[in-house]
């Protein structure tokens, strides 16, 4: 789908310079409210003028935030609106979020887990952490979520596929970036890390 090509007033030097802030903060929310995914600053830098700093406003509305029932994240490259944890029970007692959900079993975790801290990963670096064949439909499951995705081929015989993570991924388990994944130690003080 193409972007509208209306011509939009970045620079609104009509307004003073306190509205105009406040008016660039509004167009942020509003591409963040409206985008399903993380969006990145240059993105974000298409609807304000040009002595606005993305950084600032960015920052300026999550103050505003503050106290609300939903926050600005950063994830991998950019930024979304979500709601706050706090506000999970009442979300799933009154409204339809089924669809979102991902419905991943105990091994379909463990197997993104895998992929997550071993990316990029072939089917055959699977099946040597896990011991057995990762099916392909398991694998397509996780790219028809959107967790994973197709990464470069593997510098090997036949030149396999390899499997990394998304920004969905991360977004979904409330990361900015890979590094806020739990160390393997943290893992294994936990009772969760291999047996």
């Amino acid at each position: 789908m193409a972007k509208d090509q209306t011509p939009l007033d970045r620079e609104l030097d009509e307004l003073p310079p306190e509205l105009r802030w406040r008016e660039w903060m509004r167009r942020i929310e509003a591409v963040l409210f409206a985008s399903a995914t993380p969006v990145p600053r240059d993105d974000l830098a298409r609807v304000v003028g040009q002595g606005a700093s993305v950084d600032l406003l960015i920052a300026d509305l999550s103050a505003d935030l503050e106290g609300r029932a939903f926050e600005l994240a950063r994830v991998a490259d950019g930024w979304m609106l979500r709601t706050r944890p706090a506000y999970a029970p009442a979300i799933r007692a009154a409204a339809d979020v089924g669809h979102q959900l991902f419905d991943l079993s105990e091994f379909d975790i463990a197997v993104l887990a895998a992929i997550a801290y071993h990316q990029p990963i072939t089917r055959d670096g699977l099946k040597e952490i896990f011991g057995k064949e990762i099916s392909r439909d398991l694998t397509d499951r996780l790219h028809g979520r959107g967790l994973i995705a197709t990464g470069p081929r593997a510098p090997q015989r036949g030149a396999p596929f390899t499997f990394v993570t998304t920004d969905r991924f991360l977004a979904a388990f409330d990361l900015e970036t890979l590094l806020d994944l739990p160390e393997r130690e943290q893992l294994d003080d936990a009772g969760l890390g291999p047996a």
